[in-house]
């Protein structure tokens, strides 16, 4: 499953852009905004404890000692920067895809590299905490569910190649189970993995809460998108590792 949800999110919203042709951008904001609320609830409720528990006793130390416990979360705290940073740099050769922003994209009819790239390492490093964490694939997998549609649907409008459009999601949709499998089966990933995983929280807190923010017109915040944020957080918190 762990492998499975990400990938078929990503392929079942391109085959959705394929056949429904979705035009109606308010319903597809509002599944944005429940995304990000889920996505953000998952991690502040299991990824983040996880991380901060995670490096104490990757530095050999149980925590006893109040000053080496608090440069062990200065250290953590430094990856979560370091992270949210990180995606900012990627948001510029992105230009916010990985949120539902795909404006300027796909005019000269040819594949975007850097589009490509950017999203293909974003994904990846998504996928690494999920050997951990089985639960954060549902949350990433719900995430990468309506992006896959609003970037199909606009390469498709761009007049992007439809081979190209397939290849892209394509392996857009390969890159968070191939982070998984990374994260659980390479030893020096795993040596690591705490501040990885920081890395990650970093670019999950930017991602989801820039998705909260943005997914309604002008930034303003209404009753159904309000609605859409509560229940995200509220099955977050609910769920259980399956």
């Amino acid at each position: 499953m762990v492998y499975l949800v990400p990938l078929l999110s990503v392929l079942i919203g391109y085959g959705a852009a394929l056949v429904l042709k979705p035009k109606n951008k308010k319903n597809l904001k509002l599944l944005l905004a429940f995304s990000g609320s889920f996505l953000l609830a998952l991690t502040v409720l299991h990824l983040l404890p996880e991380v901060y528990e995670a490096s104490l006793h990757a530095g050999g130390h149980e925590g006893h000692e109040h000053g080496h416990e608090h440069g062990h979360n200065h250290t953590v705290g430094i990856f979560i920067m370091g992270g949210i940073i990180f995606q900012i740099i990627l948001e510029y050769f992105s230009k916010g895809a990985e949120h539902g922003h795909v404006h300027g994209h796909g005019h000269n009819h040819g594949m975007p590299w850097l589009l490509f790239i950017s999203l293909c390492i974003h994904a990846l490093l998504e996928g690494m905490p999920v050997s951990h964490h089985p639960e954060m694939a549902w949350g990433i997998g719900i995430h990468h569910f309506p992006i896959a549609i609003i970037l199909t649907a606009f390469f498709i409008n761009s007049g992007l190649n439809k081979w190209s459009v397939m290849l892209f999601m394509v392996v857009f949709a390969a890159m968070t189970p191939l982070g998984t499998l990374i994260s659980g089966q390479l030893t020096c990933v795993e040596e690591y993995y705490p501040y990885i995983s920081a890395i990650v929280v970093g670019i999950l807190f930017h991602i989801s809460s820039t998705i909260i923010f943005e997914s309604g017109e002008d930034h303003k915040f209404n009753l159904a998108k309000l609605l859409s944020i509560i229940l995200g957080v509220i099955l977050a918190s609910c769920l259980q590792i399956i």
